[in-house]
């Protein structure tokens, strides 16, 4: 080891490598065998492991290395275990995995063709292939960023230099009640004050109400205001219910509104049949988000913005600096410094193509498809044991509470909340509460594609031995 220099030898990185590899296996290989999904920690327990001075020598790598493994790693929660179900889970992949690692360990630079001739191409064919899965024009403009967060900022600045020339004085911009936060923060973010936003009841359904919204945009025209945009949501966090695209389209076609569609989590489910059958219409809109971490199963920070033409991805984001200047792109190369927000780029495209060619289109077909499955397994095992399913499965989440007979809305809504901590006390599984129409119900998201039948039977059994225990503790 060579300190000054931050080098290894070669024996010394092929120990350390190998090591992490091993590692790795054993966590992906082990993950249904091992029973300990959560592994958190207090701030008091984390203090005591991991505050001191920062070193002025360095230690031998392999003991850095056993220490991360057994302070760091034995002290997260495993979103990537199938029995976590809780929020959006993070099923990944090991063949992804590797395709991160070996993006990190060659730190590969995708910000521009000149450094990464490779990665951009890489990242072309990808979205040429996710062009093709969601119907887009060739006009089409898309890149890989962090996540579902900032595909919905970039996709927003992009409409509001389109369709108010960056002005947002007056403007409106409309979300329904089950809109995902990030989109929220990024309008804050790109300068849009809170009275700008209008939040509008969803239906029965949970659905964005295309009349809800055209009775807003009437209203708000009336009143001087200027209308550009409206966010709609192909599978929203809390029931997984996705807007209705065409006649949203067709609105915002006649009104001269921008339509965004967050479908971070949703837009995935274009690769199983059921889910292309409700993401109809996606296509055509002007811009929508995509998370490959979520539902195409890969590493985390694996995002995806499309927008309805290249050129306004360009006209948006591009400045050339002078240190910039030899390294433009020529024709045909392209630049994707020019097409987001940053210069410094990792290549995140490398994990999914990486993938997508190890298990084909076909493998990923039947793993979103199982999230489908397994959400429809789950509620049937409920339902059998006497569960309320309070929103039937769709695009793979599940909501539903335990109701005894008798039991007034508030004790009900009591037993919901006690079963969270129960659930998270015994750590058999991993589901929390949200809230719908004000009440608290107990939600699932089941899309790892390493789920079973059997595993969803023994979650519903799990679940009703608690709910039996808490009833009968009265």
């Amino acid at each position: 080891m060579d300190a000054g220099r931050l080098t290894l030898s070669r024996d010394e990185m092929r120990e350390m490598g190998y090591r992490v590899v091993d590692l790795l296996v054993e966590h992906h290989a082990g993950l249904l065998e091992n029973d300990t999904i959560v592994e958190g920690g207090t701030r008091e327990e984390m203090e005591a492991l991991f505050r001191e001075p920062l070193p002025r020598q360095g230690h031998p790598p392999m003991e850095v290395l056993e220490r991360t493994a057994r302070d760091v790693l034995r002290h997260v929660n495993h979103v990537d275990h199938p029995r976590f179900l809780a929020f959006i889970p993070g099923p990944s992949n090991f063949v992804g995995a590797m395709g991160a690692a070996l993006a990190a360990g060659i730190n590969v630079f995708a910000g521009n063709w000149y450094e990464g001739a490779a990665a951009a191409q890489v990242e072309l064919l990808v979205l040429d292939w996710l062009r093709e899965l969601f119907g887009l024009p060739r006009e089409a403009g898309g890149l890989f960023v962090s996540g579902g967060s900032a595909a919905n900022v970039t996709a927003l600045a992009v409409a509001r230099r389109v369709m108010l020339e960056d002005r947002v004085e007056g403007a409106v911009v409309y979300v329904g009640d089950q809109t995902h936060s990030s989109v929220e923060r990024g309008l804050r973010l790109l300068g849009f004050p809170p009275e700008a936003i209008r939040r509008l009841p969803t239906d029965s359904d949970f659905r964005l109400d295309p009349g809800v919204v055209a009775a807003a945009v009437e209203a708000d025209r009336r009143a001087g205001l200027r209308p550009f945009c409206v966010v709609a949501t192909a599978g929203t966090t809390n029931t997984g219910a996705v807007d209705p695209l065409p006649p949203l389209r067709t609105l915002c076609t006649e009104e001269e509104l921008w339509l965004h569609v967050d479908g971070a989590y949703g837009a995935g489910a274009i690769l199983c049949p059921e889910g292309r059958e409700q993401l109809q219409g996606i296509g055509g809109v002007d811009s929508f988000s995509l998370d490959p971490h979520k539902w195409l199963f890969q590493p985390f920070e694996s995002g995806v913005v499309w927008v309805r033409s290249d050129r306004e991805l360009v006209e948006t984001f591009r400045i050339l600096p002078e240190y910039l200047k030899d390294v433009d792109a020529r024709a045909g190369e392209v630049n994707y410094c020019d097409r987001g927000i940053q210069l410094t780029r990792s290549f995140r495209a490398l994990p999914l193509w990486m993938s997508l060619q190890v298990f084909g289109r076909e493998g990923f077909e039947e793993g979103v498809g199982r999230g489908f499955e397994m959400a429809r397994v789950l509620a049937g095992a409920l339902e059998l044991r006497g569960w309320e399913i309070v929103t039937r499965p769709s695009m793979g989440i599940v909501t539903f509470r335990y109701a005894p007979a008798g039991w007034s809305g508030e004790a009900v809504d009591r037993l919901t909340r006690g079963l969270v901590e129960a659930i998270d006390a015994r750590r058999f599984t991993v589901i929390f509460s949200t809230e719908l129409r004000g009440r608290p119900v107990l939600r699932a998201c089941p899309i790892n594609p390493r789920l079973t039948p059997e595993e969803m039977e023994a979650v519903a059994e799990h679940l009703h031995g608690l709910a039996v225990e808490l009833v009968g503790r009265g």
